[in-house]
């Protein structure tokens, strides 16, 4: 199966355009006040109406509250729910979506502890451990993800054009997720048109080393 891509932290009208050009499976919107590319509920749902039926909307949220993100899945059209914060197993339970996990990895065990507590997650999404909220921008040991679960791994932390495709080799993930390696130099609140191409081309170039890997 093929490698499906996240694009995070999507702003700008015409950046929404052009992920969806690209082919991207799913838009992220972050719903949360302390992030740079933090948007409005109003703002996301104006987003959300430019994709089409076949990409996902997400929202990452970050201890936002049952009745909160009751509202933005309302308010937005989302698809899926991303959790970012110290929601508890119930809490996240509670979404009426599916949901997206995220863990901050330190280690392999970081994982394997997180799939124990939040087993009804549809995905977990992989980032390098930091001390805050959000994507951290960095990468971690990959291998800590190799075979540990059989659950859909998002993997993200420091993915770029650059480093893709051996993370894809490394960790034959079912998505990968790009925000900062997609930025626009100087601007957190734009993404780079060639950037985004050029991540889309690195992953397909991914998928058809691993279909022809012996």
């Amino acid at each position: 199966m093929r490698t499906r891509v996240k694009f995070c932290g999507l702003v700008d009208s015409g950046d929404v355009d052009a992920a969806v050009q690209l082919g991207a499976d799913a838009v992220g919107f972050v719903l949360w006040h302390g992030s740079s590319r933090a948007l409005t509920l109003t703002e996301a749902a104006s987003l959300r109406r430019r994709l089409p039926s076949w990409v996902m909307a997400v929202g990452l949220v970050v201890n936002a509250g049952q009745t909160a993100v009751e509202q933005a899945v309302q308010s937005v059209g989302l698809d899926v729910v991303q959790f970012h914060g110290d929601e508890t197993p119930s809490e996240c339970a509670a979404c009426p979506l599916p949901w997206w996990r995220a863990v901050r990895m330190r280690s392999q065990s970081d994982l394997l502890h997180c799939c124990a507590l939040y087993q009804g997650a549809d995905a977990y999404v992989l980032d390098a451990f930091s001390d805050g909220y959000g994507g951290s921008g960095q990468t971690f040991d990959w291998t800590w993800a190799c075979g540990a679960i059989d659950s859909p791994r998002v993997l993200c932390g420091g993915l770029n054009p650059a480093n893709v495709t051996a993370a894809i080799a490394t960790v034959r993930p079912q998505w990968v997720d790009v925000s900062s390696g997609i930025q626009m130099v100087g601007q957190p609140r734009r993404k780079d048109p060639a950037l985004m191409a050029q991540f889309m081309a690195q992953v397909l170039i991914a998928d058809t080393q691993t279909l022809t890997a012996p």
